[in-house]
């Protein structure tokens, strides 16, 4: 029963966080209905706070496999709940980026035969990046190499999760209230979004970013929907991650944690 529950509650999460959240950048790409990064970033801000509403009394709401790996290292999630964790993410990922194609296939297409995209060329990335991120894009004036897309990734995903740390954990005591947690998440991940998304569209969690492109790629993006010979795809959007979440858990449970309960003590 604890496994169903596990599952139904990172399934559920994973797709709605990725159906507002890559929702918001389709309306963008395809109906230019936001101006600006603000209002994307916020979108997918109140998506992931929603998203943790409605699941965390089901799951523990990590909906994210970085967060997940994060807890285990940090000894907050047995080890044995890792595979139903990831299954249920990733596959929540994908049937939300499989729902945002169904919805929104006619649009595309419209959108493609009026800007002359031929999808599966480099040039359909415009397009493809509705559903995966990319830290290269054709006709872009901003240059990101492969190592630096890394560092940036691995760097918002330690905040993210330096900040859920932070936000819930009972040994700080400057938490806001249980019932708040997740507005202030959601806040972290629309101001992480808002300082690293002109670099890599912030995917900062590996489930968010292959369920859709692997979406994406079934539905003749192709080469496109992973462009990067060189494993880019892996090393920027699920290595990157996973290491920034690790350093994170790391740093809280062996640094900050310790001096957070020190200093309750003393304050007593």
């Amino acid at each position: 029963m604890e496994c169903k529950r596990d599952f139904i509650g990172e399934f559920l999460g994973t797709f709605l966080l990725v159906l507002f959240g890559c929702g918001s950048v389709a309306v963008s790409v395809l109906f230019n209905s936001h101006s600006g990064l603000f209002q994307i970033a916020l979108i997918w801000g109140v998506g992931v706070s929603l998203a943790v509403y409605a699941t965390r009394h089901l799951s523990c709401a990590h909906l994210n496999p970085a967060v997940t790996l994060a807890m285990v290292v940090s000894r907050r999630m047995a080890p044995q709940k890792v595979a139903t964790y990831f299954i249920a993410q990733f596959l929540g990922a994908f049937c939300a980026g499989l729902t945002l194609y169904i919805l929104f296939a006619p649009s595309i297409a419209a959108f493609e035969t009026a800007q002359n995209i031929v999808r599966g060329t480099p040039d359909s990335m415009k397009v493809a990046k509705i559903f995966g991120e990319y830290y290269q894009l054709p006709g872009s004036a901003t240059v990101v190499s492969m190592p630096l897309a890394i560092g940036v990734e691995a760097i918002g995903t330690f905040l993210l999760v330096l900040m859920i740390f932070s936000l819930t954990e009972g040994c700080n005591p400057g938490r806001p209230d249980d019932n708040l947690a997740p507005v202030f998440i959601g806040l972290s991940v629309s101001s992480i979004i808002c300082l690293i998304a002109p670099l890599t569209q912030a995917g900062l969690n590996p489930a968010r970013d292959f369920g859709p492109r692997l979406v994406a790629w079934i539905f003749g993006w192709g080469a496109a929907a992973f462009p990067d010979q060189s494993g880019g795809f892996f090393f920027v959007y699920i290595l990157g991650p996973v290491i920034g979440a690790l350093a994170a858990g790391l740093l809280f449970t062996g640094v900050l944690e310790p001096l957070m309960k020190n200093k309750e003590c003393h304050c007593r």
